[in-house]
């Protein structure tokens, strides 16, 4: 079932690429159905298939791909599972004008599966094998349509793509090598011996994944791509932002740290203190950035390299208590970063309108759009009874009890605690202040914008904007609930 979840929607991409359906409507009946079918896979194997394994192949004696649902998988499996068939929906409409729907919803769909590869991988080899094909899949899709900023955007991505994904091998070897296969394990499978005998050797492994796997989560320095892969289709950008990739990279921090190293022979050694100064760094640049930037979605995009750091944070607390708010935040802010993307993307559709300024009075002519936007930027912000104030209160709780002593002579936490605190009023400022000009400002006619015309888009993007504001505000009521569940999680790893 597990491997049957993985492959079904690559080997239909595939199909696709191979044999391009005719009609429209066949194309969208053909990927809609798979996106779903794949969907009800991945349920049945987080009801029924929690904690077994399957093997997809054997490499050698000792490494082999192989595929396992536990607690942490569970929870980023789950999240991809509830978004593609969204997205997928949402990306009929947009596509529309873009062209080449063929090839991309091929692609789309591979990824889906490639995804789910690095969701439900259960060593560290899985993990980053399909995490180099997930480079590849999604690699075409930020160069659609050709342009010259999208091959510049497609090359930039690449490069430091393939940059991440060596410097991340480096320590892949040390833990296969040391760590009996890289299999995850709670508490990580280096044992104390080699983290005594060896402890430059430990920490600088877990770095060369640490910077290796940040690429794809945007850390500071290697952030760059993520705003100029913003000239790809938003349903792309979305998934970019949202779901597949940076997540992914997430993700892969969280295995490492907690799986494979072992979160107990870092804690407190100056691996754990870069991680965190990185983090740190990079929570407040994306924020001031995002303050700074005028396009509606290259904003988004800084807004991005500043939340996706607040998981890695989290994880590099390198406690319970870290990696229950990390899981809290990869969940809400999935939600509610797709949401913000797929209004930003409505908007380019209907009005082509692209800049921050030219989004005034929009609510008079788009009032769906922006009160989904409206939402999901309150959320985002930290507003209580919304989701993303329980993530981040969460956070901020986790770096203000690490109080394990640094290489710095103060706890690394509040350094992080400190990084929150100032993003915190950066984010209200560069979300807020495109609610304030579309309800406050007046509008200006022109690209198909007509006063007291409406330009909302067609039901194929309203209805995921809807499920996912239900999603948001359920989370939002039901948040104790959730927490409880991820922390019972976190307690097993730790």
């Amino acid at each position: 079932m597990l491997s049957l979840a993985v492959i079904f929607p690559i080997a239909a991409g595939f199909a696709m690429l191979a044999r391009p359906l005719r009609t429209k409507r066949a194309r969208e009946l053909y990927v809609e159905g798979v996106t779903l079918a794949t969907s009800l896979l991945v349920l049945l194997c987080l009801l029924m298939r929690r904690g077994q394994s399957q093997t997809l192949l054997l490499l050698t004696d000792t490494l082999n791909l192989t595929l396992m649902l536990d607690g942490v998988g569970g929870v980023f499996t789950a999240i991809v599972a509830f978004l593609w068939p969204l997205a997928t929906l949402y990306a009929f409409e947009y596509m529309e004008h873009e062209g080449g729907e063929n090839h991309f919803f091929a692609l789309y769909t591979i990824t889906y599966g490639v995804t789910l590869g690095i969701s439900m991988a259960a060593n560290l080899m899985t993990l980053y094998v399909f995490y180099e094909f997930l480079t590849l899949s999604t690699l075409p899709l930020v160069m659609h349509g050709t342009k010259p900023e999208a091959i510049r955007a497609g090359h930039q991505y690449m490069m430091y793509s393939f940059f991440g994904a060596a410097l991340a091998f480096i320590g892949v070897m040390i833990v296969t090598c040391f760590g009996g296969g890289g299999a995850f394990v709670q508490g990580g499978v280096m044992g104390e011996a080699f983290a005594s005998e060896h402890p430059v050797l430990l920490q600088a492994g877990y770095l060369c994944m640490f910077v290796g796997f940040g690429v794809k989560a945007a850390v500071f320095p290697t952030h760059a791509w993520l705003p100029s892969a913003s000239v790809a289709p938003t349903p792309v950008t979305a998934l970019l932002h949202a779901v597949a990739v940076v997540k992914a990279g997430a993700f892969a921090i969280i295995r490492m740290t907690y799986f494979s190293v072992g979160a107990q022979l870092l804690r407190g050694t100056a691996a754990q203190t870069i991680a965190i100064l990185l983090a740190s760094v990079t929570i407040v640049y994306g924020s001031t950035m995002a303050v700074r930037e005028h396009h509606f979605k290259r904003r988004l995009a800084y807004s991005t390299i500043s939340n996706l750091s607040y998981i890695v944070l989290a994880t590099s607390l390198m406690s319970a208590s870290g990696l229950t708010a990390a899981l809290a935040h990869m969940m809400f802010h999935a939600l509610i970063k797709i949401t913000l993307f797929y209004c930003a993307g409505a908007v380019l559709v209907k009005t082509g309108r692209t800049q921050v300024e030219s989004l005034r009075g929009l609510s008079r002519v788009m009032p769906v759009v922006c009160a989904v936007y409206t939402l999901a930027a309150l959320s985002l912000m930290g507003t209580p009874g919304l989701p993303a104030f329980v993530s981040k209160w969460l956070i901020g709780m986790a770096a203000l009890g690490s109080a394990t002593p640094s290489v710095l002579g103060i706890p690394a936490g509040y350094i992080g605690l400190a990084a929150i605190l100032i993003s915190a009023v950066l984010t209200a400022i560069y979300l807020m202040s495109v609610s304030f000009a579309m309800y406050f400002r007046p509008l200006e006619p022109g690209n198909g914008v007509e006063i007291g015309k409406r330009c909302d888009p067609t039901w194929r993007m309203k209805l995921p904007l809807a499920v996912l504001c239900a999603a948001i505000l359920l989370c939002g009521l039901f948040s104790e609930p959730i927490v409880q569940s991820l922390a019972a999680i976190a307690a097993g790893v730790m």
